[in-house]
This record gives structure tokens, C-alpha cells and sequence, in this order.
């Protein structure tokens, strides 16, 4: 191979390190919009999913979206994985077992297993996929402690908020729905019923036995208790969404409740998150009204990591050296960069 192919492949190779390693890149961070668009999407079609007619109708279009999605997060859980600095730590840590487990389960309804399919483990697996919400807070997160210069401290946390509130808005509802509307689900309810068709053609119902006893009515799996029809709040995930945005602003109207189990457990989770919520938007609001009504000034210059990234992005913004050679001295070993920094 030529020298000029070595070259080019090196060069290669650091844009795309560079891309899923150096927050301070312009590509790491057109990359990281990619995805964070298609995590929002994915999102808005898990949600769709649940709600008739649309997710009859346009069930294609659902898969399509999902599939395209699916592609994108692969290639970033790979690549993320083969030029991680240890990647077996990566492997299993946390983030890095997110990003698999956000993946783990199209592909297995891709394969169409019939073990998994007849257990029902594909649909529960379906739950994982909003863990990919996760993914855009830790990239949020991630840009914001490695940035060098923040314009706009209150712009900054208001964003951190945002996304942490859409984080556990979506990640609630999601689970509400899975944990407590799936047992009265239109699938789930018509599987009951012809079941219990079933069995009241081998033992009918006493004579004078109202019309309520031939009709099917889901059960706590827990306590047990039969969930009526007055009670069946969270019919989808959208559904879901307008009790958890209640329930993390403390309004609590009271129309939508849980009455299952794992639901008041998850409603209890939830009610925490929103004082959490509430405390970093009081902590903001506060911020805000001291620099509009008291001037005060308000810098995050402080502390910044000495770390290699860091030092190469603030001599990429003040135009010392390129991005390029900043990919290049990223690859250089320390011993290197200081025997070539002593004649500076």
C-alpha cells in the first residue's frame, strides 16, 4: 500500500474518532444531532404505536421508522465501541449496555424467533427501547462539561431541565402504560374475553347472573383486584403523558390514577422526579432574576478540566492549530507530544 493510502486512511480514522470521541468536533457534534433527532422520533413513534386507528394504519410506516432509527443507533453503539478507550469497560457499563439494550430488541423481532415470540418476551422487551431518551441527556451532559466557553449559563441549564423533563416524561408514561393500560389493551382484552368464552361454554354461569359476569375484566397480577371499565385510565402512551405531566407538577387534577400495583409504584417514582424537577427549575428561575433585576453575572469558567480534549479544543477555537492536526496530536502518546513541545 502507498504512503498517500496510509495517509488517507489515518486520516480517516481520526475524523471518525474524532466524531464519536471529541465533543468539541464539529463532526462529534453534527453526529450528535443526527441522533438526537432520530432518539425524538423514535419516541413519537413508540407513542403512536399504542394509539387506534393510527397504529393499524399506518403500522409500515411505524416499522420503517423504527428500522431507520435502529440503523443509526447501531452504527453509534459501534462506533462508540470500537474506539473506546477500554472496550470491555464500555461494553458493560452503563451507557454502553443503554445503547445495546436500545437496539437488542428490533433486531430480535427482525429474526422473527418463535421461542421469544410464543413467551411474549418481544413485547416486554419493547419497554427498553425508551431507554434511548437516556442517551440524549447523557450527550447533553457530556457537551456541556467539556465545553470550554458557555455563553449563556441559564440558556444551558434551562436545556439540561428540558430534556431531563422529557426524559422522565416520556420514561414514566412509557412504563405506566406497559405496566398498567397493557392489561386492558384492545389485544389483551380480546384474549380474555374469548378465553372466558371458552370457559363458560363448559361451565355456563348460574341462572340470574347479571350480564357483567360474561364479560371479561382484566386483573391485578399483584393484588389481584379486577380493574373496571371506570378504571382503565391508560388506554396509550400519549394518554399516559397527560397524567405524568399532571403528577410532575404536583396539580394532581384526578381523573387519571393508577389502581395496580407496579402503577402506584411507578406514580410514586414519578411524584419524586417532579420535586427533583422542581428544584432545578426554582434553582433556575432564581439564577434568572438575579442577573435581569440585580445585574449579577454569572460565569462557569471555573474548574475546567486540563484534559487532552479540552487543552486541543481551546487551540482549535483560538485558531492555533486545525481540527486535523488536533485529531493527529490526539493519537500521539504523551511521551511524544512532549518531546515535541520542549522547543515551544
Amino acid at each position: 500500500m502507498s504512503t498517500s493510502s496510509h495517509v488517507a486512511n489515518d486520516a480517516n480514522e481520526g475524523f471518525l474518532r474524532s466524531m464519536f470521541t471529541n465533543p468539541l468536533a464539529r463532526n462529534f457534534q453534527a453526529w450528535v444531532s443526527v441522533v438526537n433527532f432520530w432518539i425524538f422520533i423514535s419516541c413519537l413513534t413508540l407513542a403512536g404505536e399504542t394509539v387506534e386507528p393510527y397504529a393499524s394504519e399506518h403500522g409500515n410506516l411505524f416499522k420503517l421508522v423504527e428500522y431507520t432509527a435502529v440503523l443509526f443507533f447501531t452504527v453509534d453503539y459501534l462506533g462508540n465501541l470500537y474506539f473506546a478507550k477500554d472496550r470491555v469497560k464500555y461494553f458493560f457499563s452503563f451507557w454502553g449496555l443503554v445503547d445495546l439494550i436500545s437496539i437488542v430488541p428490533t433486531y430480535l423481532m427482525i429474526m422473527n424467533l418463535t421461542a421469544l415470540q410464543g413467551s411474549k418476551v418481544l413485547r416486554v422487551l419493547r419497554v427498553v427501547r425508551v431507554l434511548r431518551v437516556l442517551k440524549m441527556a447523557r450527550i447533553a451532559l457530556q457537551q456541556i462539561q467539556n465545553s470550554l466557553e458557555s455563553s449563556n449559563p441559564i440558556v444551558t441549564n434551562l436545556k439540561i431541565y428540558f430534556i431531563a423533563l422529557f426524559s422522565v416524561v416520556m420514561i414514566s408514561s412509557t412504563l405506566m402504560y406497559y405496566a398498567e393500560g397493557n392489561l386492558y389493551s384492545a389485544e389483551n382484552m380480546a384474549i380474555g374475553q374469548a378465553a372466558l368464552d371458552a370457559q363458560l361454554k363448559v361451565t355456563p354461569l348460574p341462572e340470574g347472573s347479571p350480564p357483567e359476569a360474561a364479560l371479561f375484566s382484566p386483573v391485578d397480577p399483584v393484588s389481584g383486584n379486577t380493574i373496571t371499565p371506570d378504571k382503565r385510565f391508560f388506554t396509550s402512551i400519549p394518554a399516559a403523558m397527560w397524567w405524568c405531566i399532571v403528577t410532575l407538577t404536583t396539580t394532581g387534577y384526578g381523573d387519571m390514577y393508577p389502581v395496580t400495583f407496579w402503577g402506584r409504584v411507578i406514580a410514586g417514582c414519578t411524584m419524586l422526579m417532579g420535586l427533583v424537577l422542581f428544584g432545578i427549575l426554582l434553582n433556575i428561575v432564581g439564577k434568572t432574576i438575579m442577573v435581569m433585576l440585580f445585574g449579577e453575572q454569572i460565569t462557569e469558567d471555573d474548574n475546567v478540566k486540563a484534559t487532552r480534549e479540552n487543552i486541543l479544543g481551546m487551540m482549535v477555537k483560538r485558531g492555533w492549530v486545525s481540527e486535523q492536526r488536533a485529531n493527529e496530536i490526539e493519537l500521539m502518546s504523551e511521551d511524544d507530544i512532549k518531546s515535541r513541545t520542549r522547543n515551544f
